[in-house]
């Protein structure tokens, strides 16, 4: 072996086992992927069933009525009382389809919110469905539900019409903004705090900050401080935007909408500290980043309605801090929310970010 080629082996042995002795390493660059592949293929691929949830506005018995008499069921659904109307296929999966009797402003939020796909109306013998012509998930449940009434109904003259919706609110453009700015937000805070900290420690820069007469809160307070100002402009561009050419508008108090964001930001940046406090290794630090920010990216709602996953994990989902933000910041800008629809959030993200702060600065090592 020449002495080149031996230098070669050499180096590339000497790498490989410092790469397999830090068992971390190896769990978040190889073992976190597989088990994140794993969970959502789990979440995704298990079920055959789609659920569609309608909302009936109506003040007496219809022909709607009659079917969900014939064909549906009363279930419990999240503690509430639905009738459930189900279709076996063993080719394309099984169909639910969840229909609430409300009333037009209960279904409007229920819209808003993503807990209902379209609103149902009937008026002398004409079906009416109400939802954002632009939201593919209400396009499809118009498809199925307004074809399976027609082929149960009992009248085939029965005329059924959409009314397109796109009242401010209710539009997806609106349920999708409040989802980003809460998402852009956290990345931020990760990702600005968390990895520019576990940078600096394994390129040994930290640890010549040690002899000076600094206070590691100052310095991590320093960097929540820049973070905040530039999420202000990042989120406030962004809302320009969605003003500028979507008409996005702000419906409720502009107060509660401050305060709840500076309770998001808190929270962020403590989860942040805490992420950052102690690891010196860059794939550990990614690993804890996507760890923390990559199942709420998913499940806390920024895209899609969390309504969609099992109802058994909808009380978790709406815990997590990104969901507890989202859904504020989503109360405020399209159905008129105040102090006391951001009351309980705040305090929660307040807290939450205290917490890990304190924990973050406690057990915070320089090098």
């Amino acid at each position: 072996m020449s002495f080149k080629t031996k230098q070669l082996y050499q180096l590339t042995l000497t790498q490989f086992l410092e790469t397999i002795r830090e068992p971390e390493v190896l769990f978040w660059g190889i073992g976190f992927p597989v088990l994140l592949a794993i969970g959502l293929g789990l979440a995704f691929t298990q079920t055959s069933e789609s659920t569609y949830r309608i909302a009936i506005v109506e003040s007496r018995t219809t022909t709607l009525d009659s079917l969900l008499s014939t064909h549906g069921k009363e279930v419990l659904e999240q503690g509430k009382s639905v009738v459930e109307w189900k279709l076996n296929d063993p080719t394309l999966g099984d169909t639910r389809f969840l229909f609430t009797h409300c009333q037009w402003d209960e279904a409007i939020v229920a819209l808003k919110r993503g807990e209902a796909d379209l609103i149902v109306t009937e008026s002398v013998g004409e079906m009416h469905y109400h939802f954002d012509p632009h939201n593919a998930q209400a396009q499809l449940a118009y498809i199925k539900i307004s074809g399976l009434i027609k082929e149960s109904s009992l009248t085939t003259e029965q005329e059924q019409n959409i009314v397109p919706l796109t009242l401010k609110g209710v539009r997806y453009i609106d349920f999708l903004l409040p989802g980003l700015i809460g998402l852009g937000i956290l990345n931020s805070l990760c990702w600005g705090i968390s990895y520019a900290v576990v940078e600096r420690r394994s390129q040994k820069l930290l640890r010549r900050m040690v002899a000076t007469p600094m206070k590691k809160s100052n310095y991590l307070i320093a960097m929540i401080l820049v973070r905040f100002m530039m999420n202000c402009v990042e989120s406030g561009v962004l809302f320009f935007f969605a003003w500028l050419f979507f008409g996005t508008i702000i419906q409720g108090n502009l107060g509660a909408l401050v305060v709840l964001f500076i309770s998001g930001n808190i929270a962020f940046a403590g989860m942040a500290v805490l992420m950052g406090c102690r690891t010196s290794k860059i794939e550990v630090g990614n690993g804890l980043i996507n760890a923390a920010t990559m199942p709420m990216m998913i499940l806390s709602g920024i895209f899609f309605s969390y309504q969609n996953f099992p109802s058994w994990s909808i009380g978790f989902i709406k815990h997590l801090p990104l969901t507890l933000f989202t859904d504020g910041l989503r109360s405020i800008f399209n159905e008129g929310g105040g102090w006391m629809e951001i009351a309980t959030p705040s305090l929660m993200l307040s807290a939450l970010g205290i917490v890990c702060f304190v924990a973050g600065v406690r057990w915070f090592k320089w090098f």
